[in-house]
């Protein structure tokens, strides 16, 4: 009797239908993951660069420009544009630093903690359908 042997593929010698593969199914996923924030944004005349801004100040409260510059990889002048709208908007509030007053702090405001709680909702609930489907070895992983 033969036992049955299963191929694995070796990561050293992926082939380029299989890279192509992986490039479309991150392609698929992201616009899947962000599909319903894209839709909630434009219906507030937002799009996805507000979005990251106003998920990474939330996560860091009195985060600075230059942090959250750091955290986006865009430039001073996207940035301003993206920060004017939020702030005209009012989501998002900005204050002077006691210990360097060039520093600017970024905060939520409520309106823009119940943008952010309904935006990242969905997402949160997609990410956990992928853990639960993919178990605790391959969530470590």
């Amino acid at each position: 009797m033969m036992t049955e042997r299963k191929t694995v593929v070796n990561p050293l010698f992926l082939h380029e239908e299989e890279l192509r593969q992986g490039i479309e199914l991150l392609f698929y996923g992201y616009r899947d993951f962000t599909g319903e924030a894209d839709q909630q944004l434009g219906e507030l005349g937002l799009g996805r660069a507000h979005h990251r801004a106003i998920y990474f100040i939330g996560r860091n409260p009195g985060l600075t420009v230059s942090q959250l510059l750091a955290i986006l990889k865009i430039t001073k002048q996207s940035l301003s544009r993206v920060l004017q709208g939020l702030m005209t908007k009012g989501y998002v509030t900005q204050e002077q630093g006691v210990a360097d007053r060039r520093q600017r702090h970024l905060t939520l405001s409520a309106e823009g903690q119940a943008l952010e709680r309904t935006l990242t909702e969905a997402q949160r609930q997609r990410i956990a359908r992928a853990y639960r489907a993919s178990g605790a070895d391959a969530v470590d992983g």
